[in-house]
């Protein structure tokens, strides 16, 4: 059984969907490697414009399989070299939506958050639970969750371990919306076939200025936003985009 599925289910779009229900999706080595050649080799194919990234109904990723990394020493933990790993997903260029039912705990909550948006199910639960058998968020737990919900509510949900429900996920700003649990991987479809739809050089300049300026100061990263603006207006899909609107029709985006 393949550990890691990927397909195309509409124009534009990818599903890659993590699959080992048997371990309720927990990520091991191979789904490790098999999810960056899917990410690196989706990066790179100009007939993909999104991504969405899902699991099953009983669980997006329940976490690391613990089997596996039981015994390991601290030097083997870093010859894994785990983080080029989940690299192929933080700077992935196309647009990734992690769709989310039941548990998405450890480092299925820090897969998740490599996304760019988070459509979770009304049963979805979010968690870092690490702490409860000894060690601690290890793939951006105690980065990428505090830059999301701030530090209290950081703080909280890494040293109890205790999960949180999709709605308190919402409220702290961890999800992008929480939908019904039957519609979680529709919504997400529909949503990556609209961003799909979008002028392509837009869509990886927006994300690229919006992820650099996180991390810069106010000044710079208005810089970044201004000169990513500018650049835009050299592409053809600029010309389309304002053609179509002023003749009342439909943009036809080639991503140049």
């Amino acid at each position: 059984m393949t550990e890691v599925l990927c397909e195309k289910p509409r124009d534009g779009v990818a599903l890659v969907r993590v699959n080992r229900p048997q371990v309720k999706n927990a990520i091991n080595m191979r789904v490790r490697e098999l999810l960056t050649e899917h990410f690196t080799q989706l990066g790179g194919d100009d007939d993909v414009r999104c991504i969405v990234l899902t699991g099953n109904e009983e669980a997006f990723v329940a976490g690391a399989d613990i089997g596996e990394m039981a015994e390991l020493t601290a030097t083997e933990q870093m010859l894994r070299r785990n983080h080029l790993h989940w690299r192929a997903i933080a700077t992935c260029p196309k647009p990734v939506i992690a769709a989310v039912n039941g548990f998405a705990l450890g480092g299925g909550c820090e897969l998740a958050m490599h996304a760019d948006i988070i459509i979770a199910g009304e049963g979805a639960r979010f968690g870092q639970p690490e702490i409860r058998v000894g060690i601690m968020p290890g793939a951006g737990g105690t980065q990428r969750l505090t830059r999301a919900v701030g530090k209290f509510k950081a703080m909280k949900m890494i040293l109890t371990g205790e999960p949180v429900t999709a709605a308190e996920a919402e409220a702290m700003g961890l999800v992008s919306e929480v939908v019904a649990d039957a519609e979680v991987l529709e919504r997400a479809l529909k949503m990556a076939e609209r961003i799909a739809a979008m002028p392509p050089l837009a869509v990886m300049q927006i994300k690229e200025v919006l992820l650099a300026g996180q991390d810069a100061s106010l000044e710079t990263a208005l810089m970044l936003e201004r000169k990513a603006f500018q650049l835009l207006f050299d592409s053809r899909d600029q010309k389309e985009g304002m053609k179509a609107f002023a003749e009342k029709r439909k943009p036809r985006y080639q991503g140049r």
